[in-house]
């Protein structure tokens, strides 16, 4: 049986890799390489490979604000979905969340991605905002990880299990 890796983004070929799985789950906010490389100088992506078959990627971006919230966002090829995929880039990319100091933890879902709400849903986020970027028609969702019922306040992303 082959085993999932999640490798962080090194080299110009698997940034095209991480940018393809980008545009395919994201269609409407599709990168050019220039951009990809922007967001890969500011934060941690990493691609998840099957064998050699590369099912997904996920980006972490550092806490900011008042709140020291991070963002974690893991996406899965429709093909791969469904086998636990994005719930090993998720715990992944919290595990970089954590150390990177985060007291909560955020992510941003394309509405007409429903699969993508679920997931966030079944992990413990909560919906926030819907809103359609100027000029735009699709629409976003951004969700905050609710807290654990009984846990400590300042640990509202430490689900069990994870």
């Amino acid at each position: 049986m082959t085993e999932l890796r999640i490798l962080p983004v090194a080299g110009e070929a698997m940034l095209e890799q991480w940018r393809y799985v980008h545009n395919v789950i994201v269609p409407p906010a599709a990168m050019s390489a220039e951009d990809a490389r922007e967001r890969a100088g500011r934060y941690r992506l990493e691609n998840a490979y099957l064998g050699e078959d590369l099912v997904g990627c996920s980006t972490v971006r550092p806490p900011a604000g008042e709140d020291a919230a991070a963002t974690v966002i893991a996406r899965v090829l429709p093909g791969f979905r469904g086998r636990g995929f994005g719930k090993a880039l998720y715990e992944n990319g919290m595990a970089h969340a954590r150390a990177q100091g985060a007291e909560t933890v955020e992510t941003c879902v394309l509405a007409a991605n429903e699969d993508g709400l679920r997931f966030a849903g079944r992990h413990g986020f909560v919906e926030v905002d819907r809103y359609t970027l100027d000029g735009e028609v699709e629409e976003w969702v951004d969700l905050r990880l609710s807290p654990v019922p009984g846990g400590p306040e300042n640990d509202s992303f430490n689900l069990a299990g994870t």
